[in-house]
């Protein structure tokens, strides 16, 4: 594997952590560009999931909030 890609994923792998701290503090936004950041980064990243899960939740709680 090269080393760029290795660089990506350790800063997919970071990012899907600071997702996962920003969700906990109830900031959404935030948490929602981490995991985006961590998927483009590396698409196999489970940020994928958890930006779905994230979206989804958000769709249902927090219609006004949430602006796609």
């Amino acid at each position: 594997m090269p080393s760029s890609e290795n660089n990506n994923i350790e800063a997919a792998r970071q990012l899907y952590e600071q997702g996962n701290a920003l969700r906990r503090q109830q900031r959404w936004g935030d948490a929602l560009n981490a995991y985006s950041e961590a998927v483009a980064l590396d698409p196999e990243s489970p940020a994928r999931h958890a930006r779905e899960m994230l979206v989804q939740i958000m769709e249902y709680r927090c219609k006004d909030y949430y602006n796609p």
